[in-house]
């Protein structure tokens, strides 16, 4: 039978071997991974794979929720591999390629979302829209202006959609936001 991650951890903080291992056998790809999907090559990726695992060492007594662990190793992964490359990225120059003599080549990491955190940030999208549905008509009409148009939106052509004079969307903006940030709370957000 496999042992759970607190059962793991507990076998950790008693230092034995074959916990420690197992740990690291259960969320070794995992954690590989998330380095590798944010553009690190192979070497940076094993650095911040070894930096998580002996974060993870050191941490072993505060740990206490030993059930939320893959949670934490994800988003201990995540910090590491963006720290690195925004170190990477204020230090390296922009090199030349040999081949294609006037090419700029550019380390450049994916810039799409990992799949967890493109999840978040859809239900976070739906939860807005849901909430904005829920305020009254002028304040939905004021924000879905400021907020979903293209290109920002004059005050003064604003404030002819609405009816209502420029010095007045500021004002009205602010209590819509609020009344927004209400409802979102409501919903845990």
């Amino acid at each position: 039978m496999e042992r759970s991650d607190a059962e793991l951890i507990e076998g950790c903080r008693r230092g034995e071997e074959a916990a420690w291992e197992a740990l690291v056998a259960r969320y070794q790809r995992l954690i590989y991974a998330i380095p590798r999907r944010a553009g690190l090559d192979e070497d940076r990726s094993s650095e911040v794979f070894q930096e998580v695992f002996a974060t993870l060492l050191e941490s072993l007594a505060n740990i206490s929720q030993p059930d939320r662990l893959q949670a934490w190793l994800v988003t201990t992964a995540k910090r590491k591999a963006w720290r690195l490359i925004r170190r990477e990225s204020s230090t390296r120059s922009y090199v030349r390629d040999e081949e294609t003599e006037d090419a700029e080549m550019y380390n450049v990491a994916d810039a799409a979302l990992l799949p967890d955190e493109a999840m978040r940030q859809l239900e976070e999208q739906h939860l807005v829209r849901a909430s904005l549905g829920e305020l009254d008509e002028r304040c939905q009409r004021l924000l879905t202006i400021l907020f979903y148009s293209p290109d920002p939106v004059p005050y003064s052509e604003i404030a002819a959609r609405l009816g209502t004079s420029e010095g007045s969307i500021g004002p009205t903006r602010a209590r819509c936001l609020r009344k927004l940030q209400a409802i979102l709370q409501q919903k845990g957000m």
